[in-house]
């Protein structure tokens, strides 16, 4: 759905169709991106109109830019670890 969203808003019916998913699962899916705050919807009549959330994503690139650092470090400490245990 998020996938989706990056396009542009969206309603309901148009999130759910390609994950054949029924209108009230993707309501339920959809509360769920709420309550993360990933997605905002706004109702217009009978139409659910949803739109993504960029500061929460953007937030999470950053976090997890810094994981992917510490990780790699952990890696590469692992590679030379296994390089002078080969050695010996």
């Amino acid at each position: 759905m998020l996938r989706r969203l990056a396009d542009g808003e969206r309603n309901l019916t148009e999130l759910a169709a390609p994950l054949r998913m029924s209108f009230p699962a993707a309501s339920k899916h959809v509360r769920v991106l709420e309550r993360a705050r990933l997605v905002r919807r706004r109702v217009v009549g009978r139409t659910h109109l949803c739109r993504i959330e960029g500061k929460p994503l953007a937030d999470a690139s950053v976090w997890l830019e810094g994981y992917c650092r510490v990780l790699e470090g952990n890696y590469q400490r692992l590679d030379h670890l296994l390089d002078d245990l080969q050695a010996e």
